[in-house]
């Protein structure tokens, strides 16, 4: 008998399984939308040219070395993400209330705010606190909590099927339900899976009420510069909560806006009341990170500290940023037309009205079974679509086969 015992089998990681499916497909025609990074018009990975330069510089500087980090990161890694996340001229990072943790990508960046805000928000022991996440959202986001010691974990109403954008007043109302001091996650910008951001107005709504209620907000920052193409304008939701007075953490991935997937470079910045609650929250954080992976890897967080602290690198940078947004919003556009052109039934203004990587397409479980078997093209059940998927030879052959799955399966 092994000494693992009785070891239940785990369920394939969707988007994975999903990839290795696509892969084993001899099909010719095969098209795979269900990938989650950034793909160039050759259906290729994208070393940003900013990325290659500052490799080359990192590689011919003699005076580094691969001695350890401190244990909370990169000093000037720390510190350049958070004002990226919250303005140069932040308010609260000059009143020195703002503090960072290097992390291993956006997850390591939840998952050490969660495993934090279970041992010391709002008391010493929290695994009764309720956290609420977006319905639907990004798988990660229940597993991270849940596994930190959370045991109620909840969904807010997010998307509307039926007009396939925000349930604003179902957000709203659950925000009101929700039990004073409740976490709630909020993604940033570009929403991942539905593509659905709050506008300024909505957000202000939503602010409102989680000042009056106390609850706790998480920010998922995944995509800064990466939705609109404007780093600013993607930050916009985070730096109005803490103009308003939040404390806040925000979970930053450098995964999709630098292209360094394999890195894992995250951040989590910490918006405290004031110093002397920044300095002993980022001592507990820092006890956290010791026995979780002891400290952080240097490379990805170097390149991006050296692209962020150097103005014409900073530059070029959010010249490669916008080159890849512009990208997806050109591809928004033209399956919106082409599905317009062919008469395909229902609307797909939201095609467009979504922003950032991923599109809910509203299409059902078995409009999807059909084109994935059918037609040789891959998506998430719950008809998600990576934008990157598209490129301007395949782009007629998938607004076709919509057509077809549209008109013929309902």
């Amino acid at each position: 008998m092994s000494i693992f015992g009785e070891v239940p089998q785990a369920d394939p990681v969707a988007v994975f399984k999903l990839t290795a499916d696509f892969r084993e497909d001899q099909n010719p025609s095969k098209v795979n939308l269900g990938v989650g990074a950034y793909r160039t018009d050759e259906g290729q990975p994208w070393v940003l040219p900013v990325v290659r330069k500052v490799e080359k510089m990192i590689a011919d500087d003699h005076s580094l070395n691969h001695e350890y980090l401190p244990i909370l990161g990169l000093p000037e890694f720390r510190s350049s993400s958070s004002k990226i996340a919250l303005g140069e001229d932040s308010p609260a990072i000059k009143d020195n209330r703002v503090g960072a943790v290097q992390c291993l990508g956006g997850t390591g960046a939840l998952k050490i705010g969660a495993e934090f805000l279970r041992r010391w928000y709002n008391g010493t022991d929290n695994t009764k606190t309720p956290v609420y996440v977006s319905a639907p959202t990004w798988e990660n986001h229940n597993a991270v909590f849940s596994n930190a010691g959370f045991e109620d974990i909840r969904p807010y109403k997010y998307w509307d099927a039926g007009k396939r954008g925000l349930d604003l007043q179902g957000f709203l109302g659950d925000l009101e339900s929700a039990p004073d001091h409740s976490i709630f996650v909020l993604h940033a910008c570009a929403h991942n899976p539905t593509g659905t951001d709050p506008t300024q107005d909505q957000w202000k709504q939503i602010a409102v009420v989680m000042k009056r209620k106390s609850l706790f907000a998480f920010f998922d920052s995944a995509y800064q510069g990466f939705a609109s193409g404007n780093l600013d304008k993607d930050a916009w939701a985070v730096r109005y909560f803490v103009s308003q007075g939040f404390e806040l953490f925000c979970a930053q991935s450098f995964s999709k806006n630098f292209g360094l997937y394999n890195e894992r470079v995250g951040n989590l910045t910490v918006v405290a009341k004031d110093q002397d609650n920044l300095n002993r929250v980022l001592s507990q954080m820092e006890k956290i990170v010791r026995i979780t992976w002891s400290n952080p890897p240097s490379q990805g967080a170097r390149l991006v500290a050296i692209t962020l602290n150097t103005p014409e690198l900073f530059a070029e940078w959010k010249d490669n940023v916008k080159t890849m947004a512009d990208r997806v919003l050109l591809m928004r556009a033209q399956l919106k037309e082409k599905l317009k052109a062919l008469g395909t039934p229902g609307t797909w203004e939201h095609i467009t009205e979504q922003i950032g990587m991923f599109s809910f397409t509203g299409l059902n479980p078995k409009q999807v079974e059909y084109l994935v078997k059918e037609k040789h093209i891959y998506l998430m059940a719950s008809g998600r679509i990576n934008m990157c998927g598209l490129t301007t030879k395949n782009i007629d052959y998938v607004a076709e086969s919509i057509h077809e799955a549209v008109t013929t399966v309902q």
